[in-house]
């Protein structure tokens, strides 16, 4: 059967405004269209393509796995799952690891844990969620409602009770919100749908003092901001920083769906036996990937680089700027940079990403529409990320002398 991009506007819902061209084959940091078109992948698939597009040693495991079981079931243990468990608690904080498919999926978990330990060691009355505005949590309907964007739950109401948003970054607005009925804090270390904005030292170390003072639990979302994206295994380890509760997935999977939530033992002991579950989280496809992820993210030299590769993108824009004058301020943190445009160009970035789908390069966009989010794939090279820029920059001159 021979489909096209018209074929998406005819039998799919309309939920996306994809890209015109229709992507056929990946590999690394380029993408080939069904006309044989190649693009420099500066996106990364929204931060999930950690080691790029079908990184060898993740075809590898996930081809070992694929001979030896697919699905078995959450009535039985399986080893891959075992193993990327034990390794991400080896790592982290965290004592206990829950799997499941998405980063939707992981803090919906991480939400029903927080109101469950509230209500077990503190009684009922305590299921507060103080969240930020802006924020991005996912889209089922705890996580949605958390997040602080009224235009993903318009027109779906009535929200759940119980949750209260603040400015992020707003220590003052913070503290006002805080009492002994809060359950949880979520918070991302950095914003990303919301616009780019790395989180202050204040304000995270503020949301942890709140915490402990009010018997609540921090709840970090490194959703996009996990797993080398921002140079570390997890960027809570760069904030001095700990939460009780962590949430993971896109990069943790490089492509394939999987994702976790992780806790303190003391924590994850009020979930007992009924109280979650997950038909394919913690599928063996999906743990055995993860794994290999991991055994190549984890390692001090790759996280390292990540570093050398932002300083890279930086000078790259920096250079793009002072030619076209485009961007009031570049921010974020390793691979995860977020280019703001000057007020000239405002609520204008999907012109410069469809601009970059004709100069055959991928980005994104964040905040109001006035931000290009860049998040390539951990390992890019020197030359896919001059390729990348050299495109970017013709996209740019396109849309400034149109």
């Amino acid at each position: 059967m021979r489909v096209s991009r018209a074929t998406f506007d005819e039998v799919m819902f309309q939920t996306y405004v994809p890209a015109q061209f229709v992507p056929v084959r990946a590999s690394g940091s380029r993408i080939w269209d069904s006309e044989g078109r190649d693009y420099v992948d500066l996106a990364g698939g929204v931060a999930v393509l950690s080691l790029g597009h079908c990184h060898p040693a993740l075809n590898a495991a996930l081809k070992a796995q694929a001979d030896r079981m697919w699905h078995i079931s959450n009535y039985m243990v399986n080893e891959p799952a075992m193993r990327l468990a034990q390794k991400l608690v080896n790592a982290t904080f965290a004592d206990r690891v829950f799997l499941c498919n998405s980063g939707t999926e992981a803090n919906e978990g991480a939400l029903k844990t927080a109101r469950k330990y509230a209500s077990t060691k503190y009684g009922e009355q305590k299921h507060r969620i103080i969240s930020t505005t802006n924020s991005f949590h996912g889209r089922t309907w705890l996580a949605v409602s958390t997040g602080g964007s009224p235009k993903y739950t318009k027109g779906m109401g009535p929200v759940p009770a119980g949750i209260t948003h603040v400015p992020y970054n707003d220590v003052d607005a913070l503290r006002a919100v805080m009492d002994d009925d809060v359950a949880c804090i979520i918070l991302e270390p950095m914003q990303g749908e919301g616009g780019m904005y790395p989180g202050s030292a204040a304000f995270l170390g503020a949301a942890r003092e709140l915490c402990d003072k009010h018997n609540a639990l921090l709840i970090f979302d490194e959703i996009q901001s996990g797993v080398g994206r921002t140079g570390a295994l997890y960027s809570y380890m760069q904030k001095g920083v700990t939460p009780d509760i962590l949430t993971s997935a896109k990069g943790i999977g490089g492509g394939f769906p999987i994702g976790c939530f992780m806790a303190r033992a003391e924590v994850a002991e009020v979930m007992q036996p009924g109280t979650h579950g997950t038909t394919y989280g913690g599928n063996p496809l999906g743990a055995a990937v993860a794994e290999t992820v991991i055994d190549i993210v984890n390692n001090e030299a790759f996280l390292q680089r990540v570093l050398v590769a932002e300083q890279r993108l930086r000078t790259g824009f920096a250079a793009i700027n002072s030619k076209y004058n485009v961007f009031a301020d570049v921010r974020g943190e390793g691979l995860w940079l977020g280019c703001e445009l000057v007020a000239k160009y405002d609520n204008r970035a999907s012109e410069f990403m469809k601009a970059g789908h004709r100069n055959n390069v991928v980005f994104l966009t964040a905040g109001n529409n006035n931000i290009l989010r860049f998040a390539p794939a951990l390992n890019i090279s020197d030359a896919e990320i001059d390729e990348g820029l050299a495109r970017t920059e013709r996209a740019i001159a396109e849309v400034v002398s149109a």
